[in-house]
């Protein structure tokens, strides 16, 4: 019985933390609703220019990302994957793209601005609770194939 109380204790996430997630949340859909969502919006409406391929398939996406991050504002542990991803993702593109660009003294205006977009994910290791994120997703059995 105390082994399950401390395993629920230490599966547990603090009111503190619950507030970060969604203080993180509030971030991103404030910051892309001010950034992304007129531009999808416009495009919609008016469709005067077309975008090529790579432009509106971001714009699409992280306008996806904005709509599920409000979910997030209710939800801030179900919706944990989308924050793990977007950590993933971003610090890949960091250290793979960024990274040796910059120490090559190659960076252009476009890299720059993507690179200082990218560089929120600085303060997701701060907020994500890790010792729920290893109890959730990396010890806890998976559901099962058939």
């Amino acid at each position: 019985m105390n082994q399950i109380k401390s395993t629920e204790k230490m599966n547990e996430v603090s009111l503190l933390r619950l507030y970060l997630l969604r203080a993180l949340y509030l971030l991103i859909v404030v910051g892309l609703a001010i950034v992304q969502w007129p531009e999808v919006l416009l495009q919609l409406i008016h469709q005067e220019k077309s975008w090529d391929l790579m432009e509106g398939v971001v714009a699409c996406m992280l306008t996806a990302f904005s709509a599920l991050s409000i979910l997030g504002l209710r939800y801030p542990l179900q919706m944990l994957p989308l924050l793990l991803w977007e950590f993933v993702w971003k610090s890949i593109w960091l250290i793979v793209v960024a990274l040796p660009l910059w120490s090559a003294g190659q960076m252009d205006e476009s890299t720059w601005a993507t690179a200082s977009a990218c560089l929120i994910v600085l303060i997701f290791p701060f907020v994500i609770p890790w010792r729920f994120v290893f109890a959730h997703y990396v010890k806890k059995h998976g559901d099962r194939w058939r």
